[in-house]
């Protein structure tokens, strides 16, 4: 078994993966939660990102989509220094451009956002560069009180590849997104939630836990309902008001054809709690 392969079970609560199925990170479910892990698990490197590990992380995300016992998927690094502190590279300081370019590399990162179910990106320490990209890839970012974003692609002859550019100037607006790409600075964890890169900080020693408590309420409601609030809050991103207000109207109206609608609305009346049967 690979070195960078560690995987934790606790009874009834816990399932892995057998075997070595992913070298450079970890994944777990929590049953009892319908929480799916994915831990980035090159910790000498700072978790930085190699085609591999993208590889490995878009792998796990759509096994955990898959999964009908999974409701919402925390992302997240090992250790304590850092989420992803950059792209590797050593795997990337000789190729030349078509090598790159017929390679595809790091192309499997854009089926990150294809994924139906919530992603929590539990940022711990430095999320930098191609770190910061995965971060943001997510659906949205509970942070350490010790967290550092940051593009610093710029101090090593390259701009950011994996959508720094346009994430980061979607959270933050294009003036402190222009500074901190063209300059390579960081930006600090309490800066990040001030300009809404991030939805809360909690403690450093809180952190997964903390995740793993969200996901596990977006676990608790119906998937199909929780993948559509997802698809119409992605859409005000990517189309004008009235096209985005005409699909959530139309999505609004579909979930009356569902058996959670009925059962949702039912345990409302009735004052007890509902029993989503993700249909």
């Amino acid at each position: 078994v690979s070195i960078c392969y560690r995987q934790k079970m606790r009874r009834g609560s816990v399932r892995a993966l057998s075997g070595n199925a992913f070298t450079c990170i970890t994944q777990e479910i929590r049953s009892n939660k319908g929480v799916g892990i994915i831990m980035l698990n090159r910790p000498k490197q700072l978790n930085a990102l190699s085609p591999t590990l993208v590889k490995e992380v878009v792998q796990s995300a759509q096994a955990l989509d898959a999964d009908s016992s999974v409701g919402a998927i925390v992302l997240t690094g090992s250790g304590d220094k850092a989420f992803a502190a950059g792209a590797d590279i050593k795997s990337m300081a000789d190729l030349g451009y078509m090598e790159a370019h017929k390679s595809k590399l790091f192309g499997e990162f854009d089926q990150i956002s294809a994924i139906g179910k919530p992603i929590i990106a539990a940022v711990n320490g430095f999320a930098l560069g191609g770190g910061c990209e995965l971060a943001m890839a997510c659906d949205f970012i509970v942070a350490a009180d010790t967290a550092r974003f940051g593009q610093p692609e710029i101090k090593l002859g390259v701009i950011p590849g994996l959508g720094g550019t346009q994430r980061f100037a979607r959270a933050v607006g294009k003036a402190r997104a222009m500074e901190l790409v063209l300059t390579g600075d960081m930006m600090s964890a309490e800066e990040a939630l001030r300009r809404g890169l991030v939805s809360r900080l909690v403690p450093q020693a809180d952190l997964l836990e903390d995740a793993i408590a969200t996901a596990a309420k977006i676990a608790s409601f119906s998937q199909p309902v929780v993948g559509m609030a997802k698809t119409c809050v992605n859409a005000a991103f990517e189309t004008s008001l009235t096209e985005g207000l005409r699909l959530e109207r139309a999505l609004f109206y579909s979930l009356f054809a569902t058996k959670d609608q009925k059962i949702g609305m039912k345990a409302f009346v009735e004052k007890t709690a509902p029993e989503f049967v993700h249909e």
